[in-house]
Parts: structure tokens; C-alpha cells; sequence
């Protein structure tokens, strides 16, 4: 009766995502670079992007990554999403974005000034050595405290 279906068809299904959520996603994921999902299908609100729930970003993220424009890393129930370089250039023409305008993972960023009192500088000849030396950590010489050889009292 199915004979003209493949076996394989009736188990697949096809999940429609609004163009909103779609856009929504592919603008916070463009804006940032990265998207962390928690992997719960039964949320109806995503944490970070207003709008689509937790299930369609899931399933977006998946299949950008189906195409290789994103790159999965799932850790401890959570997807992290890297955008990559085609994924990049994918959103850049879907969501008709300029050429200037990049990921926040790639802009550079500025270098932080430098601190005058580090560690390093305040010691003319790097750190210094263990100030008391051998004797105070020994104790005093006449053998005085401890409870090591021939200490105590």
C-alpha cells in the first residue's frame, strides 16, 4: 500500500519555523557570533533571543550545522554554536547585511593599557627569595622550638 514511500519518510518530520524566529535567530547569531542552546525541546522561551522557542533555535542551529555554517560543540545538556567563515558569508546575503559589518567574535579588540605596578616591577631582581632564609625556618639555631629532632620543650 505505501510501497511508493521509503521506509524511512514516515520517521522523519518537517518542522515549519516562522520567518520572524528564522531572522531572529540568524540577527543574534550574526550580531554575536556564538549561541548557546540548552538542549530542552519543552522550553517556549529562549534565554537569549526574544521570540522563537527554545526547540527552533535548536533545530536551526542543526541545520546550519548540517550545511557547515555553524559548529557544534555539546557539553553538559548545552549546544555551543560557532559561526564559521561560510556561515558568515551565508547570513551576510540572507539577511543582506554590508560587508563591514562583522561578527563581534572577530572584531579585535583593544589592548588593555599597561599596569605600572605588576607583580615583576616591583622587585628590582624579579621576585624575591624566601626572605628568612634557612634559619627562620628552622627556628633559632639553639635548636628552640618544633617538635622535629631534638625540639620541643
Amino acid at each position: 500500500f505505501f510501497s511508493c514511500f521509503n521506509k524511512y519518510d514516515r520517521h522523519r518530520r518537517i518542522m515549519f519555523i516562522p520567518k520572524e524566529s528564522r531572522i531572529a535567530v540568524f540577527s543574534y547569531l550574526f550580531k554575536e557570533g556564538v549561541c548557546v542552546v540548552r538542549k530542552d525541546t519543552r522550553s517556549q522561551t529562549h534565554t537569549q533571543i526574544e521570540g522563537p522557542t527554545n526547540l527552533e533555535v535548536l533545530m536551526l542551529m542543526k541545520s546550519l550545522e548540517s550545511r557547515g555554517f555553524v559548529r557544534i560543540t555539546f557539553s553538559w545538556q548545552y549546544n555551543y554554536c560557532y559561526l564559521t567563515d561560510e556561515g558568515i558569508e551565508y547570513l551576510r546575503t540572507y539577511l543582506a547585511l554590508p560587508a563591514e559589518i562583522i561578527p563581534n567574535t572577530h572584531k579585535k579588540q583593544a589592548s588593555r593599557p599597561d599596569m605600572r605596578d605588576r607583580e615583576e616591577d616591583k622587585y628590582a631582581g624579579g621576585r624575591p627569595a624566601f626572605r628568612g632564609g634557612d634559619r627562620e625556618y628552622r627556628g633559632r639555631e639553639g635548636g628552640g622550638g618544633g617538635f622535629g629532632r631534638g625540639g620541643g620543650v
